[in-house]
């Protein structure tokens, strides 16, 4: 080969490899932009996430710390009257010989409740259900008051005063001798929504200190059935017998609620269980310490039925909502203010009335003493009354 030639390859030669050098440098900065690996390359490495990225669900051990030796066993035992005698619903007996009891003797035998209670003072008021207190009657004989035990987290055993009870509620508000205790602040339970965690914490079937997770699933249960005055949290959380009276906590570790029930067709947790907001349990302890009842607000004896489409199309209720008074009495002062028997209760105090329930807690709320406006509908025309407030 000549000098010439052999030249000439050599140059070639070189721009190919520097060609080859440049096609390989864009492929590179490409394939860094894109994110992609070349084909038959090993896949790059990937840092692992710190720990509190990987985290999916909350850690409660803080909160259960704080709240759980807050939350205390009760147990009642009281003497309650039974009625063996065949005599007992007789009224031919009752009207000859008077009541049968007093003719055969007065037939006694003891009942016992077990259920839960929250500290919420640390001077020594602990807050459960009535029906904890009262047993399964729900009343409580003034003659003879049950004997009501509390047995807090330290293992301390202590009986109780009954300071008072509210059945309307299904709450009870007791004292024992003690100070310095552990308590659970209060929430807000007018801040809570559906799908928050919150925290159960009672003693189901005698287990003490029990904490269960869940959600709350809805918010202003009413028409439950349960007491009078129904306003209920509705929670996941598992809730048993024996739970009754326990703490409802929300994630801050503050008391949101009092377990009350469950829906049950078994007897145990179906995944439906409710609470007394705290709102309301901080007024009826506020009343219960002060009165040693709860004073509620009343426009007199008034009977409501809920307004079905076709009583709204006759009553002339355009928006088909309110309630209708069925029957009311002449003393009550909702008759004597102009409330009449048909007329459509739409607004109390300017919340609009979707339901009796509604109506009735609006009305036990309301200041003893104060004045409702009431707005009702009768004949198709709006009507303003002025409801003057009585103590019930």
């Amino acid at each position: 080969m000549s000098p010439r030639r052999l030249v000439l390859a050599l140059i070639l030669l070189a721009c190919g490899f520097a060609a080859g050098f440049v096609i390989t440098a864009r492929m590179r900065q490409a394939t860094e932009a894109t994110g992609q690996t070349p084909q038959g390359a090993p896949p790059p490495t990937v840092a692992a996430p710190p720990a509190a990225a990987a985290a999916t669900l909350p850690d409660f051990t803080r909160v259960a710390e704080r709240t759980v030796p807050a939350v205390a066993n009760i147990s009642s035992l009281q003497v309650v009257r039974r009625q063996n005698s065949p005599f007992s619903n007789d009224p031919f007996f009752q009207f000859f010989f008077g009541d049968p009891d007093d003719v055969f003797g007065q037939p006694r035998g003891v009942e016992r409740s077990l259920g839960s209670g929250v500290v919420v003072s640390a001077d020594g008021l602990v807050l459960t259900n009535n029906h904890v207190v009262a047993g399964e009657s729900g009343r409580i004989s003034l003659r003879q008051l049950p004997a009501v035990t509390v047995a807090l987290a330290d293992n301390r055993e202590i009986e109780a005063e009954i300071v008072g009870v509210d059945p309307a509620t299904d709450l009870a508000l007791l004292k024992i001798p003690a100070s310095g205790l552990p308590t659970i602040a209060w929430g807000d339970s007018s801040r809570l929504k559906v799908a928050e965690w919150v925290l159960a914490i009672g003693n189901p079937f005698q287990l003490s200190q029990t904490v269960t997770l869940g959600i709350v699933s809805a918010l202003g249960r009413t028409n439950v059935g349960i007491s009078a005055y129904e306003d209920f949290i509705q929670t996941d959380a598992a809730i048993n017998p024996g739970n009754s009276g326990g703490a409802l906590v929300n994630a801050r570790g503050e008391l949101v609620g009092i377990n009350t029930a469950i829906f049950s067709q078994s007897g145990g947790y179906q995944g439906i269980g409710f609470a007394v907001p705290s709102n309301l349990a901080r007024r009826v302890v506020a009343d219960l310490t002060r009165y040693g009842e709860v004073r509620r607000g009343s426009i007199g004896y008034v009977e409501i039925a809920p307004l079905s489409t076709l009583m709204a199309e006759q009553l002339e209720v355009r928006d088909g909502r309110g309630v209708l008074v069925q029957a009311m009495r002449r003393d009550a002062s909702a008759y004597q203010a102009g409330l009449r028997p048909g007329d459509v209760i739409v607004s109390f105090n300017g919340t609009a009335i979707a339901d009796g329930g509604l109506l009735s807690r609006l009305i036990q709320d309301a200041r003893i003493g104060s004045t409702a406006a009431v707005t009702v509908i009768r004949d198709g025309r709006r009507m303003e009354l002025a409801i003057p407030i009585t103590a019930q």
